[in-house]
């Protein structure tokens, strides 16, 4: 597991991260034109409930609601301080807001009819019981949708990442959806402008139709993470120092995207 990939250490980083998630992280890494794109896979309209689990400042969740009134889009999200971000935007105010871990949502089987998740499941310690909730959660017939990165082809940005968070090979994806019984599973590629290696696509977008009712196929060994669970001194003094590093790798992974989109401003 990479450092940040654990419900502690990702609580704390973005107790900082918030405070310019919107307007440092969002317009190099997770831009409009790629929001749009994804969420066509969602099939999104005015007579759907959506989860939007790992919602955060709730950028993705904008997008959800100018196809889905916002009084039956809830937003869930393990981190407080992302979500008072969220409580901020007018075009939010009406989606329910819920304080949550998406690797154990609060929700009976078959409740939603989407579920779609953005720049989330990077931080998820256990991928497949993420996307096996996603699973449980949404009606039968209904759509899925997991938004995340890819493992960089970049050699450094590969190093950085690795270090940093969960980025899955692409075909990870597809087998954690198909894994947790959805049928119908498809994947589009998504990047920003400046992206421009033709090795390996930067994100993917992966939807799936879940075909019946009830829980997921797989078979989930223990209990998630605990985010509040107690932890000794030790723990505590482990918790730190992933943090802390984990948070220096991306923070120098930031500047790569932004050398990169200023080099494709100037060639564009």
């Amino acid at each position: 597991m990479r450092l940040i990939q654990h419900k502690k250490e990702a609580y704390w980083f973005y107790r900082f991260l918030s405070l310019g998630y919107d307007r440092w992280v969002n317009p190099l890494f997770w831009t409009p034109p790629m929001r749009a794109a994804a969420l066509e896979l969602a099939r999104l309209d005015d007579a759907l409930t959506v989860l939007d689990a790992g919602a955060g400042t709730g950028f993705t969740t904008e997008g959800i609601v100018a196809r889905v009134p916002a009084r039956q889009v809830t937003m869930l999200d393990q981190s407080p301080h992302q979500l008072a971000r969220a409580r901020a935007k007018a075009a939010l105010a009406d989606c329910p807001k819920l304080l949550g871990d998406a690797e154990r949502l609060p929700f009976a089987d078959d409740t939603f009819d989407r579920y779609v998740s953005a720049g989330s499941i990077e931080y998820w310690p256990d991928p497949q019981r993420g996307i096996a909730e996603a699973y449980r959660v949404t009606k039968p017939q209904g759509t899925a949708l997991i938004i995340g990165p890819v493992r960089p082809a970049n050699r450094l940005a590969r190093r950085l990442a690795e270090a940093w968070m969960l980025f899955p090979a692409a075909e990870e994806y597809e087998g954690w959806m198909r894994a947790a019984g959805f049928d119908q599973v498809q994947a589009k590629e998504l990047a920003p402008a400046w992206y421009r290696d033709r090795r390996g696509p930067y994100a993917l977008a992966v939807s799936g139709v879940k075909p019946a009712p009830g829980p997921p196929r797989v078979a989930l060994r223990g209990a998630p993470e605990d985010l509040y669970a107690p932890l000794t001194a030790k723990q505590r003094a482990l918790v730190a120092a992933r943090l802390v590093t984990g948070a220096a790798a991306g923070a120098a992974f930031v500047p790569i995207g932004a050398v990169l989109a200023l080099r494709a401003r100037r060639r564009g």
